[in-house]
C-alpha cells in the first residue's frame, strides 16, 4: 500500500497520507515530499484522514519538513488528523508550532 501520494500541485502541494508511517518508512516519506517540494516550492498540506499511526521518527520527519518550508517562507498544514495521531503532536507540543486540524 502506498502511504504517501501527491494529489495536487495547484495552488499548493497536497499529499494524502495513509496507513502507518514509522521508522521503517519515514525516510521514503521524507524523500517523496522533499522531491516534490524541490521541484515546486509551494505550501504543503497533508491530508491525514487515512493516516492511522506514526511514531517518534515520523514526528521528527514532520519537524524536518516544517523547518525546510518555514525557512523558504512556506507553510505546512496537517488536515483531518485522527485523535490518536493528534495526541502525539500535543505530547511534544508540536501542535503549538504546526497547524493541525
Amino acid at each position: 500500500m502506498q502511504q504517501v501520494k501527491l494529489l495536487s500541485t495547484d495552488p499548493q502541494l497536497i499529499f494524502s497520507l495513509s496507513g502507518e508511517i514509522d521508522s521503517a518508512t519515514s525516510e521514503d516519506f521524507y524523500a517523496m515530499v522533499a522531491a516534490a517540494y524541490e521541484h515546486d516550492k509551494k505550501p504543503v498540506v497533508f491530508d491525514c484522514a487515512a493516516l492511522t499511526f506514526i511514531d517518534s521518527t515520523t514526528l521528527g520527519t514532520f519537524v524536518k519538513i516544517f523547518k525546510k518550508l518555514k525557512a523558504d517562507g512556506n507553510s505546512m498544514v496537517l488536515d483531518k488528523v485522527r485523535p490518536n495521531v493528534k495526541k502525539l503532536f500535543g505530547i511534544c507540543a508540536l501542535d503549538t508550532l504546526m497547524e493541525i486540524r
